[in-house]
């Protein structure tokens, strides 16, 4: 009985790998067929994440209208795209120069947007501009300029083109937005009011779209590494702040974020967290013991002040 035992468990592996490799390969062409002929804009499709996702909508089949602030890096995503899928199962991409800082252009690019196909099946707000550094250092003028970009620039799109989901009862809208949506960072204020603000707004939007069946989705990774770049061992002291924030500034790969963005728009999820389970339980404890959360924060910017800085 324990030989028969032994010999059973490798078979009984294989046949769960199997089974996984299974379901994740009819994932991933269901995931496809989700986007096949469905009109999908992406912002700022010339960062990291933009990329990945026009790469994974492109594969599967989607008309896309890609916007970004920079001609140039439009076009080689263009050529790289093209370069790479095949023609007959896939759109030419249709490029839009779009800088969501500037509100006073969005209502016409929206506009251009629509004349590329004359609907959007799908907008996923994708954009965002970031900025580090003391509250009292930091400008007002920066402060509007960082609401601009991540808060005022993808609620006016989506104002924009909402009025044709609603008269087609059909679309969806995606909000990438960041943990910082749900909890407020030292030295991120600008940064982490205006995650705050888009989630609050695109919170409520869902409520009052859901008559006209559109769906509105957030994403919420960590953050959002660069490619080639993974969090290091390092030299940790152990206290409790600085295990804290190591684990929460550990980001996510770009292509895992984009794969998450396809399967949240196949499944139509409403809100979705990438995180590890320490930042997981940051969000938690902030909600439950807020009093406990503020003096790990409060002791963190203590002993980062009291460090001189080089430079």
């Amino acid at each position: 009985m324990g030989v028969t035992a032994v010999l059973m468990l490798p078979l009984l592996l294989l046949g769960i790998s199997g089974l996984l490799f299974i379901y994740q390969e009819v994932s991933r062409l269901w995931s496809k067929s989700a986007v096949q002929n469905k009109v999908v804009v992406i912002t700022d499709a010339i960062s990291g994440l933009g990329k990945e996702c026009a790469r994974v909508f492109h594969t599967g089949g989607a008309r896309l209208v890609l916007c970004g602030k920079n001609w140039e890096r439009l076009e080689i995503l263009y050529d790289a795209l093209i370069s790479v899928a095949d023609p007959s199962k896939t759109f030419t991409p249709k490029l839009v120069l779009l800088d969501l800082s500037d509100i006073s252009c969005v209502q016409d690019v929206a506009k251009e947007v629509l004349d590329c196909y004359g609907c959007v099946d799908i907008l996923i707000n994708n954009a965002s501009m970031k900025i580090k550094g003391p509250a009292h250092k930091i400008s007002l003028e920066l402060d509007k300029k960082i609401m601009d970009a991540n808060y005022f620039g993808p609620i006016t799109l989506t104002k924009a083109l909402l009025p044709d989901m609603i008269s087609r009862r059909t679309g969806q809208i995606v909000l990438v937005n960041n943990i910082q949506g749900k909890l407020g960072i030292p030295f991120r204020t600008a940064y982490a009011a205006s995650k705050h603000a888009a989630l609050g707004f695109f919170d409520c939007l869902r409520a009052e779209v859901e008559e006209y069946d559109v769906v509105v989705s957030t994403v919420s990774p960590t953050f959002i590494r660069s490619y080639h770049i993974d969090p290091g061992q390092g030299n940790w002291e152990a206290s409790i702040w600085k295990f804290f924030f190591r684990k929460l500034t550990y980001g996510v790969h770009p292509v895992d974020v984009a794969e998450e963005v396809m399967r949240t728009v196949r499944r139509k999820k409403q809100e979705v967290f990438m995180a590890n389970p320490i930042p997981k339980a940051a969000v938690y404890i902030r909600t439950f013991f807020p009093e406990f959360f503020f003096a790990v924060v409060a002791c963190g910017v203590k002993e980062k002040l009291s460090v001189p800085e080089e430079g």
